[in-house]
């Protein structure tokens, strides 16, 4: 009898559940509370599952696409492990076999895709993607992007600043001599990154949420501390870069960002990626995330950094209504093509929105 099946299911409330994931040293805003909240606002639902016997667990949102009778499970960057091995994988597969099935979840199948790098030490040998496959997960496509670069903040600010390329170190000193400055927003600037995000986003052709949904996350995390706008701002006070950052304990992401032309010109965007990395290190940060490598353009941009490439196992699968799975493939792919069509877009993006544009990362729209 396996661990999920010995005990029964907690369901821990939002408070003890963020003190569990922002505990965990992969623990990802993505678990977190406040994402849960902010896809409320479109239509998800959330079931919080844990195996008191392991510590297995996760953060489920659930969507019922029109009239399908089964819902989508998606975990966000989960699940949440103590330890990721064969016992506490199988542990985790038999709760959500559980809890998912039936009832009001019904769900066709639970997606994850954990931080997990591919080959490191959790998956040294292949063991995460073994004992995954042995429980019955299966590989699925990416909503979160399958590959990032992370600097580890636990060096002087010195060593991070010799860690920059030397062109990239010249460019933030372009920045600071031609009267650039990066400065900390509240929400009342909302707007104002909103227009540079949509600009980059229709230059580099890829799609973005709606303004409200950017609303939504900064009211869902800023409170708490977990949220910061950052902008670059040229000599006259005119915003040409902007970074949208989230932190879960010690660790901050910056799944959102654009630069006008203006800000590639001033060499504004290096400075405020620079500032974004140093101003984490002083708040009390551990790591920052760069979140995402999909180009070329874009990895060579973020590579000057610093830091270290890290590439997961990807997204996988647990069916649990065969029928249900595959009516919901279908339906994805042709929900996909629809909106691509009626924004003017062609190839590029994947089913989650996520293409790592140059300048921005990627939004997850399905996460």
């Amino acid at each position: 009898m396996s661990a999920a099946q010995a005990a029964p299911a907690a369901t821990p409330d939002a408070d003890a559940w963020d003190a569990r994931v922002e505990a965990n040293a992969l623990g990802s805003y993505l678990q977190l509370s406040a994402w849960a909240r902010v896809k409320g606002v479109t239509g998800w639902t959330v079931r919080r599952l844990l195996d008191p016997s392991s510590g297995a667990g996760a953060q489920v949102l659930l969507r019922r696409p029109g009239p399908l009778p089964w819902s989508f499970a998606y975990a966000p960057r989960g699940p949440v492990l103590e330890r990721w091995d064969a016992a506490s994988i199988e542990a985790f597969t038999d709760l959500a076999r559980s809890a998912l099935r039936g009832g009001e979840a019904r769900a066709s199948h639970l997606r994850i895709d954990p931080e997990i790098e591919a080959g490191g030490d959790r998956d040294a040998g292949g063991t995460v993607t073994s004992a995954l496959r042995a429980a019955g997960w299966r590989p699925s496509p990416a909503i979160q992007p399958a590959a990032t670069r992370t600097i580890d903040l636990a060096p002087a600010e010195d060593a991070l600043w010799s860690d920059l390329r030397k062109k990239w170190r010249q460019y933030v000193n372009k920045a600071r001599t031609g009267g650039v400055r990066v400065v900390d927003a509240d929400g009342g600037r909302l707007d104002e990154f909103y227009r540079i995000y949509e600009e980059t986003a229709a230059r580099a052709g890829f799609l973005i949420r709606a303004r409200s949904a950017y609303r939504d996350i900064w009211e869902a995390y800023a409170p708490d501390g977990r949220a910061r706008l950052l902008f670059a701002e040229l000599a006259d006070g005119q915003p040409v870069a902007t970074l949208f950052l989230v932190r879960a304990g010690g660790r901050v992401v910056e799944p959102y960002g654009g630069m006008t032309q203006a800000g590639a010109d001033s060499r504004a965007n290096y400075l405020l990626k620079w500032e974004a990395i140093r101003s984490s290190k002083e708040r009390g940060a551990t790591s920052y995330d760069l979140w995402g490598l999909a180009t070329g353009g874009i990895d060579h941009f973020k590579t000057g950094f610093g830091g270290r490439e890290i590439r997961y196992i990807g997204a996988h699968d647990l069916v649990l209504d065969a029928f249900g799975r595959r009516t919901y493939s279908v339906a994805q792919r042709a929900r996909v093509r629809v909106e691509r069509m009626r924004h003017g877009l062609r190839g590029g993006a994947s089913a989650s929105g996520y293409t790592g544009a140059p300048g921005t990362a990627g939004d997850g729209a399905d996460g």
